[in-house]
């Protein structure tokens, strides 16, 4: 019983830091990836698709990539980023952006974004996949949900 209460506080606390620290989003989306990031952080998998985002498999993420139709975007923390990323990925940190809208002025909405990071159970390039759909307006976006431990179980470049 005290484990549950517990893990009750946990989420209510990282429920309120995060509405604290989120920045101007709307209450619902703010709530949905605070939800998605405590999911992340007690291991859960990430939804399989994300409403108005485009999800994509290994082989899609790396026709994509191998003939140059989206500009990769690496949501991982930027040390992740320079440990190993794929190759020419683009570093765009989820925890900066959530706290800093304005990153997203750097994007241009007529591109295509292909958007990765730890796999399955990280919820950094799904919170700005719905970001950038939901609250920006981006219509090219691309979320590769297995992120770059399956790319590098597939075998293609990384950096």
């Amino acid at each position: 019983m005290a484990k549950q209460w517990l893990m009750v506080i946990v989420v209510i606390t990282l429920f309120a830091v995060g509405i604290a620290f989120a920045g101007p989003y709307p209450d619902d989306l703010t709530q949905h990836f605070m939800a998605l990031k405590a999911d992340g952080e007690a291991g859960k998998e990430m939804p399989a698709s994300l409403e108005g985002v485009n999800t994509v498999t290994a082989n899609d993420a790396y026709k994509m990539w191998k003939e140059k139709k989206a500009v990769v975007l690496d949501c991982r923390p930027k040390a992740q980023y320079d440990t190993e990323r794929i190759q020419g990925a683009e570093i765009f940190p989820a925890d900066d952006f959530i706290t800093n809208p304005a990153m997203a002025e750097k994007l241009d909405k007529n591109k295509t974004y292909l958007l990765y990071c730890n796999g399955i159970k990280c919820w950094r390039s799904t919170s700005v996949a719905l970001i950038l759909s939901k609250h920006f307006g981006f219509k090219n976006i691309y979320w590769y949900r297995d992120g770059i431990l399956d790319w590098k179980k597939n075998s293609y470049p990384v950096e």
